[in-house]
């Protein structure tokens, strides 16, 4: 039900008390929790320990401005730097899309992390936010990396997550700092945004997670409050079954719903079945807020779970992953190189 953001490199003991909650489902990993390898690898067990095998454990490593593990693991480009390669060469990039992601999923799963929000398949039409991680602007060219994408997941043995639904690309505004209004009509939605979403979902993408931008031509709530894009048009127009997952729910454009709590209830009544809590500090009001709820689909969760992964010293053995690695960081020779 929630997935909620712990302080710092070991587990707390008030953190412990935390994950023994049912109303707690996962944990969201930041660069605050990460020193090393090893004491990630650490980290992941004891949250374990205290939650059960069951706990989800996950962390946003797009790549880019946005990769929250970085000593030990591959530096790995934007998303946008794949989308230029299309526009030379679509094969090409289509084959750097499933390597992409097959080194950053690999890569987590060695370390014991069960998946990566992603991958954002936003269009890149100007948005503060989003910037330099979506693929492309042109809704076809980003579908068809992000099928690609998904691909290289599932190979890696992670489950997807198709971020931010309905599209978050296409307003100016960064969520994180304010409310975010996209003017257009459902069928400019249709048209352009969801497209990506509908082709990742034909590939077989576990998870969505929904936007907090509201598009007052489809209703006067944001997306991630709203019952008729997760309800009628996410899973009954489009029949996703999979797990829908809101956006933290300490961002700035959140707050249309109120405080902590009902930021929380608000999630859940219009249909997500986890609720992120990236910053401890709001962790307790939003626990207090899920008690006595249903508890989350287990299908829905299993889905998410990593599959059975190799070790850091099979990836390092895997020519496979050495060839992967250096076609992928050419595309960032600034930054582009392997740490591992």
């Amino acid at each position: 039900m929630l997935m909620i953001g712990l302080a710092g490199t070991t587990l707390a003991a008030s953190e412990h008390a935390w994950l023994t909650s049912p109303g707690v489902s996962g944990v969201v990993l930041f660069s605050r929790n990460f020193q090393s390898r090893d004491q990630l690898m650490a980290l992941v067990d004891d949250i374990r320990g205290a939650g059960g095998d069951d706990m989800l454990i996950a962390v946003d490593q797009e790549g880019g401005p946005v990769q929250r593990f970085r000593e030990g693991f591959t530096r790995l480009p934007p998303l946008s730097a794949i989308g230029a390669v299309y526009d030379r060469d679509p094969e090409d990039a289509i084959r750097l899309a499933e390597e992409h992601a097959w080194v950053m999923s690999s890569e987590l799963r060695a370390s014991g992390v069960d998946f990566s929000f992603a991958p954002v398949v936003d269009l890149a039409r100007g948005n503060a936010a989003i910037g330099l991680r979506a693929f492309h602007a042109d809704p076809a060219i980003t579908a068809e990396l992000a099928q690609a994408y998904v691909r290289g997941m599932h190979l890696g043995g992670m489950a997807a997550v198709l971020k931010h639904f309905p599209g978050h690309g296409s307003v100016a505004v960064d969520t994180h700092k304010a409310a975010a209004i996209d003017p257009r009509s459902l069928d400019e939605i249709r048209r352009d945004d969801l497209v990506p979403f509908v082709e990742s979902l034909a590939a077989h993408a576990e998870a969505v997670m929904v936007a907090h931008v509201i598009y007052p031509e489809v209703d006067p709530q944001p997306a991630g409050f709203s019952s008729r894009w997760i309800k009628d048009i996410l899973r009954s127009e489009l029949g996703f079954n999979g797990a829908v997952i809101s956006d933290d729910i300490s961002m700035a454009a959140a707050g249309a719903a109120g405080g902590v709590a009902a930021r929380v209830a608000a999630h859940l009544d219009a249909g997500c079945d986890l609720v992120l809590a990236c910053f401890p500090d709001v962790v307790e009001e939003a626990l207090a807020a899920v008690q006595g709820r249903a508890a989350t689909s287990p299908e829905r969760l299993a889905a998410l779970r990593g599959a059975v992964a190799s070790t850091w010293e099979g990836l390092l053995d895997n020519p496979q992953r050495d060839r992967f690695i250096a076609r992928v960081t050419a595309l960032y020779p600034v930054e582009g190189h392997s740490l591992a």
